[in-house]
């Protein structure tokens, strides 16, 4: 049971950056998925989360109209898209789902996810 986040990288301020989050081991879509991240010296926050089947998602108030969560079922896939990216936007970001009893978790307490894909590096800098 794995999950593998990819695609960070470098982008300049009102650059855009898609993020990939691959499940093996198990169906993604029985089950909530979140995306953290974590900024040096800083606590980790959630991002987005999307819900399994009811299609409800979450943002943090920071990312609101700039970050899109969704899902692709059949890649057993979920993606962040962010666009018009800030330096403060820098961190590494986190994908992760909760254990099977709370798949259909719906919150954003880093406590409830229990696999975590491995981070990947987004720096927003010109």
């Amino acid at each position: 049971v794995q999950l593998q986040a990819s695609g960070g990288g470098l982008v300049q301020p009102g650059g855009s950056i898609r993020l990939s989050c691959t499940a093996s081991g198990f169906n993604l879509d029985a089950y909530t998925v979140a995306w953290f991240r974590q900024a040096p010296g800083k606590e980790r926050e959630a991002v987005s989360v999307i819900h399994s089947q009811e299609g409800f998602t979450f943002y943090t108030e920071s990312v609101r109209g700039r970050f899109t969560v969704s899902r692709d079922d059949a890649k057993n896939t979920v993606y962040l898209l962010m666009d018009n990216l800030k330096p403060e936007d820098t961190a590494v970001y986190y994908c992760a789902a909760p254990s099977y009893e709370l798949r259909q978790y719906y919150g954003t307490e880093w406590q409830r996810f229990t696999t975590w894909g491995q981070g990947t590096l987004v720096t927003v800098s010109s």
